[in-house]
């Protein structure tokens, strides 16, 4: 891809992935202004990265989510840091009203799929990590694989545990997400 050499291609790039890209994040923070910031960082880092991606190895969504996946984890490590040496966090942008409802909105039409989110936190990382890109955002077996940069056949068996280990659960929210698989 030539997003970073022409700025047709970014913009027509940018408005066909934006909302999928937007739906991920908000799924993984609650706070409207950090979900804009973050997208703004997964487009960003598409620029630096645009070279990598092999349409071969997967679809674009696909490409994006490991992108936005690396850019939220990345986030949440430097939060982490923070917080240990200051209460502060400082660097949002501001946002007008009408984008501050939209956010919220969208974050309100989210808090379900968190809260089973929340649910599958017991999961070991690789293996929720399959789950949430093959349930939740809808990816093939093959695409979830590309977004986390491992094999196919190490995403099947790690969804087959997730689910193995959704279905063991006794809560109904967990076994509703393993039978919706």
């Amino acid at each position: 891809m030539r997003l970073n050499e022409d700025p047709s291609a970014l913009e027509a790039f940018y408005r066909r992935h934006v909302d999928a890209v937007m739906r991920f994040v908000v799924r993984r923070v609650s706070d409207p202004h950090l979900a804009a910031d973050l997208t703004a960082d997964v487009f960003l880092a598409v620029l630096d990265s645009a070279h990598t991606y092999a349409p071969g190895r997967g679809s674009e969504v696909a490409w994006l989510y490991g992108i936005a996946r690396n850019v939220v984890s990345g986030h949440h490590r430097k939060s982490a840091l923070e917080a240990r040496t200051t209460s502060l966090i400082a660097g949002r942008r501001l946002m007008d009203d009408d984008d501050l409802v939209r956010m919220e909105e969208r974050i309100d039409a989210e808090r379900q799929m968190r809260d089973a989110q929340k649910a599958l936190a017991g999961l070991p990382e690789g293996e929720r990590a399959v789950l949430e890109l093959v349930a939740i955002d809808q990816l093939s077996v093959t695409e979830a694989a590309a977004a986390l940069g491992i094999r196919k056949v190490t995403a099947r068996v790690r969804l087959h545990r997730a689910r193995r280990a959704l279905e063991n659960a006794a809560s109904p929210t967990t076994a509703y997400m393993g039978a919706q698989t």
